[in-house]
């Protein structure tokens, strides 16, 4: 029952979320466009699924993706399973080596989550199609999901270590300006898209989750300070390892053509 309550206060909310685009887009078409829209009741339809779906998906993530997330952070970083034979938490004195199941888990889940990723997906059939299939869909997202792994799981040796962020976004940065100028051409548009579409439905949950989750249970570490980032390392390598891949590409091309 209370599930029930839970989930019709979502889509109550959802519906208000969607309401403002839901009266522009409408506004646009019969006052400005004064035309109207083909097919109406399929338009109207495709709207109610999208605001259960919304709703669905944001109680999925209250009930299952967040807790997940936190979970998995709190049983990698727990005293017992880093060190089997701890008797006393006041004897664990990790040090950042103690955590390799943590980055692991990082990458992994940054991987997995971004090969599932609809924004990436559809990114990916465009690109092959505008490219005639000069990049391929299988390409782009292994190479971006490449990124997001390398990125989260760097992000999360940021948190474990308590380093400051803004070093390594400006030093990313200027790794990916660095790269804009030899990249081809056609690619860094695309590149820059792609670091954007990684973070999405899939994605942002589990590695937000999986942020505050290590905050909240490594020792100094504070949740607001510490547990929020990750989504930021998960837009940028995707960059770099999409330019690094046409760079590749163009690079393995030109040697087999001489």
């Amino acid at each position: 029952m209370n599930g029930l309550i839970d989930f019709f206060v979502i889509l109550l909310e959802t519906v208000r979320d969607v309401l403002p685009i839901v009266v522009i887009i409408f506004g646009f078409q019969f006052l400005v466009i004064r035309r109207a829209i083909p097919q109406i009741k399929n338009v109207l339809l495709g709207l109610i699924y999208v605001i259960l779906g919304l709703a669905l998906f944001l109680q999925g993530l209250e009930q299952a993706l967040f807790p997940l997330g936190k979970l998995m952070a709190s049983q990698l970083t727990d005293p017992s399973f880093i060190y089997p034979g701890i008797k006393q938490v006041s004897d664990f004195l990790p040090h950042w080596t103690d955590y390799k199941w943590v980055y692991l888990f990082a990458a992994a889940i940054g991987f997995s989550t971004t090969i599932a990723e609809p924004s990436l997906i559809a990114v990916a059939i465009k690109a092959e199609k505008v490219s005639g299939g000069t990049i391929t869909i299988w390409g782009l997202r292994i190479a971006v999901a490449i990124g997001v792994a390398i990125g989260i799981a760097l992000g999360t040796f940021r948190i474990v270590t308590g380093t400051p962020l803004h070093y390594y976004i400006i030093i990313g940065y200027i790794i990916v300006v660095i790269q804009t100028f030899y990249a081809p051409r056609m690619i860094v548009p695309l590149a820059y898209d792609s670091g954007g579409v990684t973070t999405s439905t899939v994605t942002v949950p589990l590695v937000a989750a999986l942020g505050l989750g290590l905050a909240a249970t490594i020792p100094g570490r504070s949740p607001l300070i510490d547990g929020f980032g990750l989504i930021a390392f998960a837009s940028l390598f995707p960059i770099m390892t999409v330019m690094g891949y046409a760079q590749l590409s163009q690079f393995l091309y030109r040697k087999k053509s001489h």
